[in-house]
């Protein structure tokens, strides 16, 4: 029988701690997380490999280290207030959830929403909140947020989103067009952006409308 939790390990290991992740609680998360109970059936053998993998709904669950680079640079500590664009699997959600206070997610997709809201609810996490609707308008009643994670490729940063980052707060973001995106990490400093460009990246992109 394959080892899902040899190859978490070994994900954790080799794609990484490796390659440079270094914060120990987004390691720590990741060797929690079953990646496995995020993805259809037929993928599980496939879940700790270095790339992305279909969801459904010409959506993808991101590859680990992408993720692991996101969730790195948002530097939680366990308190904060999280805005999640694009919940998709609920895999990030539930890292959110392992790494930071309450975690709000929005999906335009109501059957990506529910399946995840299902998955999360199962492994037992009670400090989540899966939304369906138009993740680019955010989410207004609940911010402002300490920090905010995009899983899908803006034009340009939304205006709704950068409103409800709280001051001194992080956003992890993909810009570009579909063939050239970079992660972007926008810090709010006395209300204006510090930006600073990531790594080349490729993400579905964000669209408006639920």
């Amino acid at each position: 029988m394959f080892d899902l939790t040899a190859a978490r390990q070994n994900m954790v290991e080799s794609q990484l701690r490796t390659r440079g992740i270094a914060d120990p609680r987004v390691l720590e998360a990741m060797l929690r997380v079953p990646r496995e109970e995020f993805v259809p059936e037929a993928y599980r053998r496939h879940a700790y490999e270095d790339s992305p993998l279909p969801i459904g709904n010409g959506q993808t669950i991101s590859q680990p280290y992408v993720v692991a680079v996101m969730l790195e640079a948002l530097e939680l500590r366990g308190s904060e207030k999280v805005l999640e664009i694009g919940t998709g699997s609920g895999y990030v959600t539930a890292l959110l959830a392992e790494l930071a206070g309450p975690v709000f997610s929005i999906e335009r997709h109501a059957v990506l929403a529910e399946n995840a809201r299902r998955t999360l609810e199962r492994l037992g996490y009670s400090n989540v909140r899966v939304l369906t609707g138009d993740g680019t308008l955010g989410l207004r009643e609940a911010a402002p947020f300490d920090a905010i994670l995009v899983s899908a490729a803006a034009f340009a940063v939304p205006d709704a989103l950068w409103e409800q980052l709280a001051e001194g707060g992080r956003m992890m973001i993909p810009v570009g067009t579909p063939d050239a995106q970079q992660l972007q990490l926008i810090r709010k400093i006395a209300g204006r952006p510090v930006v600073l460009v990531r790594e080349a990246v490729r993400f579905v992109p964000l669209i408006s409308g639920s």
